[in-house]
This record gives structure tokens, sequence and C-alpha cells, in this order.
């Protein structure tokens, strides 16, 4: 076996482990980030969610994101029908219909595993905005519903050969194609959800459901911080030196900076250092660099990138609570689709020349505008597509099944609800709540229904 064909393969299976990782840390931080009654739930979905990825993303989603076909739409390879390994391990000569992936030589299943975790990541990203009040079957529902139909289908513009990427549209790891898609989802399911129940008082203002435990919330920042470095480096799928470990550093640095500035401003804005706006300023950096973190310097755009990602998230947060009055438990939507789009954009005004395929370069280096036009319209075409997909894949789980727990039944808690359990029966004494009037539940169920 070619040395190179080894090495390449090893490195796009051990990253593409690492990004798999990453389901833990997500799992963590949005448990961390809820309220104790809701913990099993949470964590149940997270747990979850990555075997229903898989499952969608390998009947239907592989061949629809990568087979060859219109620009718009894949045509060819569809459940893996017609597919071939093109990996010169085995000395064959192409003869698959997979050719937009056929940039990289490691076997067809290599490229699969490592594709398959980031469809998860995108599925995953919408657990948190829909927390609290979700049906856990509807959730499971939708998961596939993404994974094997929108993901991949606006996957396909992007990554797999079609008309975005024919324009020179440009996301290294996954900016738009990874978070913004689990951005726009999540957006539109907290939408059609409506806030949780006591969120909001009568008159508009704000009622602070706080997490019950920062500690786990910490802890899987820390492991998402980790799996980014399969999630950008590994998007070389070649062990290619000079890349990964310039990927790497561009990572951490915006990573570093989203923290740091999220900090500061957090305690501009709110008076003291909130450490949930810097486990979110960390991954909105971390979000922010995933589109250029190949494309562009550490000094000074990585810095720029992440600071940028750190201001912004806290911004947003607040926007989305307290203007907006959308409810997002976990900030999902201001971390991964707000910083997904900036990342993208990101591309436009910083990259250079020397690592970009095309030898294009961004406004602040001499590109001009024609770079960012082109990211712009990636941004706006695969946001308005996949947010009106997840509006009708959301209306359709609600006019059929339902979608969101009864008013009793959210305010004791989804864990006993949906589960029949809670996650801390040793020291959590759940008493019977009282039962709610029926002027009170009445005037609250129509939302839900």
């Amino acid at each position: 076996m070619d040395p190179k064909v080894m090495a390449d393969t090893i490195w796009t299976l051990v990253t593409a482990m690492l990004v798999f990782f990453m389901n833990m840390g997500f799992a963590c931080v949005e448990t961390g980030f809820i309220r104790t009654k809701n913990a099993v739930n949470v964590l149940s979905k997270n747990f979850i969610v990555f075997a229903v990825s898989s499952i969608g993303f390998l009947v239907l989603g592989w061949g629809l994101m990568f087979g060859d076909g219109l620009p718009w739409l894949a045509t060819k390879g569809l459940w893996f029908v017609g597919g071939a390994d093109n990996s010169p391990a085995t000395g064959a000569a192409y003869q698959g219909v997979y050719s937009s992936i056929n940039w990289t030589g490691v076997p067809l299943w290599a490229k699969f595993f490592f594709q398959l975790v980031f469809a998860g990541t995108a599925a995953t990203i919408v657990s948190g905005a829909v927390a609290e009040r979700i049906k856990y079957f509807s959730f499971i529902v939708f998961s596939f519903m993404i994974t094997a139909l929108i993901y991949p289908f606006v996957g396909h513009w992007i990554w797999g050969g079609g008309w975005l990427a024919q324009k020179g549209f440009l996301d290294f790891a996954g900016s738009t194609q990874v978070h913004s898609i689990g951005g726009w989802a999540a957006l539109a399911g907290a939408l059609i959800l409506g806030p949780r129940f006591g969120k909001y008082t009568k008159d508009g203002k704000v009622n602070v459901l706080p997490g019950h435990n920062l500690s786990l919330a910490t802890i899987g920042c820390f492991v998402l911080w980790l799996g980014w470095f399969g999630f950008n480096p590994g998007s070389t799928m070649a062990a290619d030196p000079e890349a990964i470990a310039r990927i790497c550093v561009t990572t951490n640095t915006a990573a570093a900076m989203g923290l740091l500035i999220a900090t500061l401003w957090s305690t501009v804005r709110l008076g003291k250092p909130d450490l949930g706006m810097a486990i979110n300023g960390c991954l909105a950096g971390l979000v922010a660099i995933t589109a250029p973190c190949a494309f562009v310097s550490v000094w000074p755009s990585s810095v720029i990138i992440g600071a940028v990602a750190g201001w912004l998230v806290v911004e947003s947060v607040l926007l989305f609570d307290r203007a907006f009055k959308v409810d997002d438990p976990v900030g999902a939507i201001s971390v991964h689709l707000i910083n997904g789009v900036w990342g993208t954009l990101s591309i436009g005004l910083l990259a250079e020349s020397q690592w970009t395929p095309a030898k294009t370069a961004g406004l602040f280096y001499g590109g001009g505008t024609q770079q960012l036009a082109t990211q712009f319209l990636g941004v706006v075409s695969a946001g308005i597509t996949v947010f009106l997909l997840s509006l009708v894949g959301w209306s359709l789980i609600k006019a059929t099944m339902g979608l969101r727990v009864s008013i009793q039944e959210e305010i004791e808690g989804l864990d006993l609800g949906e589960h029949g359990q809670t996650c801390y029966p040793d020291f959590v004494v759940r008493k019977a709540l009282p039962i709610m009037s029926e002027a009170i539940v009445g005037a609250a169920e129509p939302a839900r229904r």
C-alpha cells in the first residue's frame, strides 16, 4: 500500500473519531445549560441523535450530497448504487459517481465516515435550541430529516460539486455547511415551538431560567475545543504537515480570542464576567474560524475572527433573548448560526491567495469584493433554503405527531414526562406539584398544539 495513502487514511479516521467525540461535548454543554428536571431528556437526545444521523446519512444523505448529477441536485450514487472506491490503495481507476470528493485518495468508507460525523454535528446543534419543551420522538424524526435530506441537499451545492462550489464559494470545514445549517434549523424550530413556559412575563420581561450545572457545561466546552482539532485540521483529509499545523493554530487562536472577548464584553454588558457567555464565546470563535481556518493567517486574521466572534455572541444572545423573544436555552443560534455566517463572510475579507484553491484573496488582502460577494451569495442561498425546508419539516411534524409537550409535563419536567426517570434520584426529591387551575392550563395549552 502507498505510504501516503496509509498516512492520509489514518489521519482522516483519527480526526473523524475526534469529531465523533464532540457528541459528548455537546451533551455536556447542553445538559449543563438546562434545568435539573430536563437533564435526562437532553442527554438522551444527544445520545440518540448520532444513531439517527448514522442511518439517515447512510441510506440517503451521502448520495444526495456527494453523488454526481445536476448543479442543484445529486442524481447518481443514491443509496451507494454505482459507487466505487477510487483509492490508489486498490490501484483501481475511478469508476464511481462521487467525483466531487475524488480530490482525496483515502478509501471510500474513510470519506464516508469523516463526512458522517459532520452531518451528525449539524443535527446535534438543533437539540439545545429546542430544549425543555419538545417531544422526544418528534425531535428524533426531525433529526432524520436534517441528516437524510436537508443537510445533504444544500451540502451538494457547497461540498458536492454543485453550483455554489462552481462559483468559487469557500467553506473549508463547515461554518455554513455544518454550523449555519444546524443554526437555521434550530431557529425555525425555536420559532415554531415558542418560548418555554415562564420565560417571559405578560409584559415581555425576561425571566432568567439558569442552567443547573456549569461544571458540566465547562467540561463539555473543553471536549468540544479538543474535538475541533479534528474538525478543522482533519478536513484536509490528508496528512499535510504544514497545512494541519497552521490550521491547528488558527483554530486555537480564534477560540482563545472568542473566550477572552466574550468574558470582557459580558462584564461590560452584564456587570460581571459571565461563565456561560465565556463558554459560548469560546465556541463562537471555533465556529467562526471553521470556514476560513485553512485560508487565513494566524496573525492577525485568526485573532480578528475570534475577537469579533466573542463580541458578536454576547450581543446576539442578548438580542435574541430580549428583543426578538426567541428562547434558546443554550445560545445555539447565536453560536452556530450567527457566527457561522460571520466566519463564512470573513473569508471574503481576510483570505490570502497563497492558501485558497483558485488563488483568490479577500478584500483586505487586495482581492476586491469578488470573493466577499460569492461568500454572501452562499450564506443567503443556503440560509433561505435551510430555513424554509426546516419550517416545512417542523410544521409537518407538528401537524401529524405534535411537537410540544403539554404544559403540565413542561412544568414537571421532561425527564419524568418523556422518560419516567430523573437524572439525580439520590439527592433531588420531587414532590407533587400543585395542579394548575384549568383556566391557566387552558390559556397556555393552545399555543403548544
